[in-house]
């Protein structure tokens, strides 16, 4: 009798369109929202090489050493729900074949520096900025984002001058004369 049982490990190697990666726990926020210490993300329409191009490029257009892989992995998640679109998934198809054929061969075995370098001569291209603009959105606007970050986001009514707008701690504190008054603040 043959075993046809496969781990769940082993089917997303074979399948090569799963993005997975490990938190490295570095950081504590995201630790802490995260499941596990491990992720994966099923892509539906990219495959996994693309989904790791695409996360190492908006590492590049976005660079936050801190911020875990798993927070990009969003980005790519949302690039493959707009690759439903079957002129998206061209779009970006050629647009890694091109990064490829600019590195000589595979961009991600380039170092940073020389991937950089061509990350820098495809801005402004239609997937530099399809990346770019989906990032912006995906990237920073999720709860590990803001816990990364130190954003509190809106919670209930109260407000975001009732509930520590002043508590950013990653800026440099604003001279006295430009910030205004703080309503409902004794003084």
């Amino acid at each position: 009798m043959l075993d046809h049982s496969v781990s769940r490990r082993g089917f997303l190697k074979a399948t090569g369109s799963t993005l997975m990666g490990t938190l490295a726990m570095t950081s504590l926020p995201v630790a802490i929202l995260a499941p596990g210490k491990s992720w994966a993300l099923e892509l539906q329409r990219l495959t996994g090489r693309q989904g790791e191009v695409l996360l190492k490029l908006t590492r590049h257009i976005f660079p936050h050493d801190t911020l875990e892989d798993a927070v990009y992995a969003l980005v790519v998640k949302d690039l493959d729900a707009a690759s439903a679109d079957g002129d998206v998934r061209n779009m970006m198809a050629a647009g890694i074949e091109h990064l490829n054929e600019r590195a000589g061969g595979d961009w991600l075995d380039l170092d940073e520096d020389r991937q950089f370098m061509h990350v820098r001569a495809i801005a402004g291209s239609e997937m530099f900025e399809k990346v770019r603009s989906t990032a912006v959105v995906s990237l920073y606007n999720n709860e590990m984002a803001f816990r990364h970050f130190g954003y509190g986001g809106e919670l209930g009514d109260a407000g975001y001058l009732q509930r520590g707008f002043n508590d950013l701690t990653w800026l440099p504190e604003p001279p006295a004369e430009a910030s205004g008054p703080v309503y409902g603040s004794a003084g």
